[in-house]
């Protein structure tokens, strides 16, 4: 929370923001107050927080998933409607602010470990935000240094994601050894811990693709970078700072890390931080309860299918589940499940009264509407109210950057499982298979999901991820990084009705809450909301049908098909950034 205020301080002290390669910084102060004092040192740092990532742009992370259905299909994913002209992205000013500080923090009357403490945290954002540019364009130019308009490498080209990540391991690795803080109550300043999960995170990362990405003829380098994810992951887990978040119970422990006002301390490393003192909010009750505000995404059946039921055996294997109607479809399952989205017993608070609050077919296409970052109280629905704090890092994730390299690796041991897997599994109220990997493939998770990989580790390890870090904006990473991107073409299904006119209570508590038609009753029951689902609506195709014409599962824009080809792994250069400079060359296919 201070932070923002320094933030705020110091911005209007040092220096004015620029967007392109050919505009350095200009100082407003003199070199001399900034740098040489550890106080100067550490207002011009916390200017370097603003490579990350907002609270809004955390909690919509995962608009663009697999598992999300939303209003409509994005532009990326729909044949001729992007390319370089759309593309955005390629915007330096935080990486100039950065190379700016490391080039002038040399002053020999601070202390080497001062000094490198600060250099650390540039080092570590410098690492933050490559890793982030490499993602989207690849290749991508290596600027470690302050630039003027009279620079000769001003246009340079591209150099080789090779070169760019060995580079960004070798800042974060110096972030790593150099970062002397160990602890933030705060949670929203980096520590040596987060440099430390932040590793795993890139490691795994790269690791995962140059194995899956074998087009780049990387496999061989892959297991380096696995190992330095496990390595860094130890790191963390072996501090005995953190653990997972147990208070409230298997009911609440999960869904209270994205509601808290405060960072959940235990588990939560490092979070985008509310302060109603100076006006900082996020607006994720606005985003994800509006009707027209954000993008209503709602999670798909095919991937709610893959929570399992609270004894540890796959959802898929009880009978008749592909007809299961939604009341019954989310009994006895993993208890993150009614933690993520809207299920029987949840109630929201109306001018203070509670009330039930099943499915609204306002918002969900699907039927399976996210709670994950709302508040309960409907005073926050409207604008940016919000107070919770948002989590960047949690040490969940760590759990998960362990379990993944290893199983990848394939060294991860029943010891290791039951640390990893099997206490987020714990947590959510699982009771088998906690203690021992498993041994049995899941037809259901390889058949729909990974068809090449035949290992049941890796692939109950992955179910994980996608449980405990849903809608955290992971997702899309991983199915690049795997190179699963045919999943970005999954049917946008919802959850099965089983006749047309039959209205349902969604949440059993004796009130009718919805009912799908294709021709409206004549007598309407008051207070059901009813959905047309036939073929046609006002002259088109309707994109709210059901899969077997008068009962079956819904579905949602099947109209509108969505395209995945390889050149998708990368976003293409934005065609303005090219005409200034050539030597970009373009990603392939674009």
């Amino acid at each position: 929370m201070k932070k923002q205020l320094w933030r705020l301080l110091v911005l209007s002290v040092f220096f004015a923001s620029c967007d392109d390669l050919d505009q350095a910084p200009e100082a407003t102060a003199t070199k001399g107050a900034v740098f040489s004092s550890e106080r100067g040192l550490e207002l011009y740092a916390n200017s370097l927080y603003d490579v990350l990532p907002t609270a809004n742009d955390i909690h919509r992370g995962d608009q663009m998933a697999d598992y999300a259905a939303r209003t409509q299909v994005p532009d990326f994913l729909r044949e001729g409607a992007y390319g370089p002209r759309q593309s955005s992205g390629w915007d330096w000013t935080g990486l100039r602010n950065i190379n700016y500080f490391i080039a002038n923090n040399n002053d020999p009357g601070i202390s080497s470990a001062v000094r490198n403490h600060y250099i650390g945290l540039a080092r570590f954002f410098r690492a933050w935000f490559y890793f982030n540019k490499v993602k989207r364009f690849g290749d991508v130019p290596w600027i470690s240094k302050p630039m003027d308009v009279n620079d000769p490498d001003l246009f340079n080209g591209r150099d080789p994601r090779t070169q760019v990540m060995d580079s960004v391991l070798a800042d974060i690795n110096f972030a790593c050894e150099n970062i002397t803080t160990t602890n933030d109550e705060t949670r929203s300043l980096i520590t040596r811990d987060v440099a430390y999960a932040f590793k795993s995170r890139v490691c795994l990362y790269e690791g995962t693709f140059r194995k899956y990405h074998t087009e780049y003829n990387l496999e061989s380098t892959a297991s380096q970078w696995l190992n330095e994810a496990v390595a860094a992951a130890e790191v963390v887990m072996s501090s005995g700072r953190f653990s997972l978040n147990t208070a409230g119970g298997e009911d609440m422990a999960y869904r209270q890390l994205f509601i808290s006002p405060a960072p959940v301390a235990s588990e939560v490393m490092l979070a985008a931080v509310v302060d109603p003192d100076v006006n900082v909010f996020n607006d994720a009750n606005w985003w994800w309860t509006s009707a027209t505000y954000g993008a209503r995404v709602s999670l798909i059946r095919t991937f709610v299918n893959t929570y399992l039921n609270i004894d540890g055996t796959p959802f898929t294997s009880n009978p008749g589940y592909e007809t299961t109607i939604f009341p019954d479809e989310v009994k006895g399952r993993d208890l993150r499940l009614k933690q993520t989205i809207r299920t029987g017993d949840y109630t929201r608070i109306n001018g203070g009264v509670e009330e039930a609050a099943p499915p609204v077919f306002s918002y969900t296409y699907t039927g399976y509407q996210p709670i994950k970052w709302t508040l309960d109280d409907m005073y926050y629905d409207g604008g940016s109210r919000n107070i919770n704090s948002i989590s960047m890092i949690r040490y969940a994730e760590v759990l998960l950057n362990y379990a993944e390299a290893k199983a990848e690796l394939g060294t991860l041991t029943d010891e290791d499982w039951a640390k990893t897997v099997g206490a987020l599994r714990r947590r959510a109220g699982i009771t088998g298979g906690l203690t021992a990997k498993p041994t049995v493939v899941d037809q259901y998770l390889k058949t729909n999901y990974f068809p090449a990989i035949n290992d049941p580790v890796l692939l109950e390890v992955r179910r994980e991820r996608g449980i405990e870090l849903a809608l955290e904006g992971f997702r899309f990473d991983d199915i690049v990084r795997w190179k699963r991107g045919e999943l970005m073409e999954m049917e946008w299904n919802g959850f099965y009705v089983p006749a047309l006119n039959q209205p349902l209570d969604l949440n059993e508590d004796g009130v009718l809450d919805v009912s799908f038609y294709k021709t409206m009753p004549a007598n309407p029951v008051l207070g059901v909301t009813y959905i047309n689902v036939s073929e046609t609506i006002s002259g088109g195709v309707n994109p709210q049908q059901l899969s077997e014409d008068t009962h079956g599962e819904l579905t949602w824009l099947n109209n509108i098909p969505r395209n995945w080809e390889d050149k998708h792994y990368l976003y293409p250069i934005p065609e303005t950034d090219r005409l200034m400079n050539p030597n970009l060359g373009q990603n392939p296919g674009w």
